[in-house]
């Protein structure tokens, strides 16, 4: 009775084609534009998304995974959510990720299989303290929630902005890496040694935020980290 409530005081609509009491439709949701995994040291293409050999490094990635590329109608699920604050946006975004996977079987999907969810944990991109207070929540720790909910796998907020950055938005590449330098560190009461992580963001642009956090947990002893974001 209460989400029939909300429902009629707050109706849903399609982000892609505003048809009602949805946030995707089935038309809208195969409109999502999927492209080639890629290295997330080099961007080149890359099977399964896993960092190529020539370009792996002790603090850096082992793989990324997206969705889809940064066109709507991802790109306007992903702004409405961040934007417009429409949170239950994450569980839908999350249920189509998780659809994508179940019938297109990824590698990362197959390592979290292989382990059988073992010391895999699921770690969003912080945002710094006065940020989410001020928008009220973090995007990214909504999607790690659901798929840590979803697949039955561990959340950590073991990662905290301790620096206040400016946004990204309309930065060059270098001024994003020296804006995100030292801007993470690791909660010390949580444990993450020889630990799998899915680090989970919204949007990989040049992957800046998500390199400086995977540096973070490698140096905090992390085994491997996967980033996992919406949009490329």
């Amino acid at each position: 009775m209460l989400n029939t409530f909300l429902d009629f005081i707050f109706p849903k609509y399609c982000v892609g084609c505003s048809k009602s009491d949805t946030y995707f439709c089935s038309a809208c949701n195969l409109k999502i534009q999927q492209t080639e995994l890629v290295c997330p040291k080099c961007e080149r293409l890359s099977l399964g998304g896993v960092v190529h050999p020539v370009c792996k490094r002790k603090f850096g990635l082992d793989g990324l995974w997206s969705l889809g590329i940064y066109k709507n109608p991802l790109k306007a699920g992903i702004q409405k959510l961040k934007y417009r604050y429409i949170t239950e946006l994450a569980d839908v975004l999350i249920n189509i990720t998780l659809e994508y996977w179940a019938k297109y079987g990824p590698l990362l999907l197959g390592k979290i299989k292989k382990s059988r969810g073992k010391n895999w944990l699921i770690v969003p991109v912080p945002l710094h303290k006065y940020r989410e207070n001020w928008r009220g929540f973090n995007q990214a720790e909504l999607l790690a929630s659901a798929i840590s909910r979803k697949l039955d796998l561990e959340f950590s907020d073991c990662l905290k902005r301790i620096k206040e950055t400016k946004t990204q938005v309309g930065q060059s590449a270098a001024d994003r890496r020296d804006n995100m330098k030292n801007a993470f560190r690791l909660n010390p009461k949580l444990e993450i040694r020889n630990s799998n992580i899915l680090l989970v963001d919204d949007v990989w642009t040049t992957g800046s935020t998500l390199k400086e956090c995977c540096y973070v947990l490698k140096r905090g002893g992390a085994k491997t980290v996967w980033a996992l974001t919406l949009a490329r």
